[in-house]
Parts: structure tokens; sequence; C-alpha cells
């Protein structure tokens, strides 16, 4: 069964505070094989996938949208910056539903997620696209 294309527009609430560290920077850096270049204080530019896939996962779990896990293929993802990641950063996220299409027993679920420090300063935006297989097979 298709989702409700009442998702589409739909905002979650913002992920709660997330502090970046030096280790968590390291750890990350370390996970991908990014350059360091930049030293252990400025985050790689992926990095907001850490809050992002957080503000992802209240839509992939929310009861009310009906996603079965099992049936979800990550289609593409992007990510735009504002200004550099910084260890000593409090970061959230704010996923937006942009875009849903259903074709062929698939919805392609378009979502941005906005990354801002807590007093409100936007870092950047992460752009994705899931691929959901309805009907519970």
């Amino acid at each position: 069964m298709p989702l409700d294309q009442a998702l589409a527009g739909r905002t979650f609430a913002s992920t709660p505070p997330y502090t970046v560290s030096v280790e968590k920077i390291a750890e990350f850096t370390t996970a991908i094989g990014a350059d360091t270049s930049q030293g252990a204080e400025v985050a790689p530019l992926t990095f907001p996938i850490v809050v992002a896939f957080r503000a992802m996962a209240a839509l992939l779990t929310d009861p009310e949208v009906g996603i079965e896990l099992h049936n979800v293929v990550h289609g593409d993802q992007r990510f735009a910056q504002t200004r550099p990641i910084r260890a000593g950063d409090e970061i959230t996220a704010t996923l937006t539903v942009d875009s849903l299409r259903s074709a062929a027993g698939m919805d392609m679920i378009g979502t941005r997620t906005e990354i801002a420090s807590v007093t409100g300063e936007h870092l950047g935006t992460a752009h994705a696209t899931l691929v959901h297989r309805g009907g519970g097979k």
C-alpha cells in the first residue's frame, strides 16, 4: 500500500542537541577514512549524518507514517555546508519530507534535513532519497 501523500511537506521535531567533540570527529574521520589535514577540530563535510540520521529515524519509526524498515533502500544522499562544523558546536537536525512519489509499487521519499546550532545558526543541509516498497512483502 502506498504511503499517504499527506506526508509530503511534513516537518518532524528537531533532534535533541548533540555536542560535537574532538573525539567524535576523530572517530567519524577514522570510520570514513577522511583526510585529516584540517585537524581534529573541524568535522568532515559528511559529519552531519550523525544527527541527520537521528532525524531520519523519527520518520522511519513513526507508526503513523507506515514505513516498513525492511522494505527501505537508501537511494541518494547529498550535503550542502553553510559553515564547517567544529568541536564544541551543539547541533540539532530538523527533517522535512520535501516530496513523495509513488510508482510501480514503490514510494520515493525525498527528505531535507536542516542542520543548525542550538543558537539557530544554519550549518548545512542534508538531502536524502529513500525508496520504500509498500505492501508488506
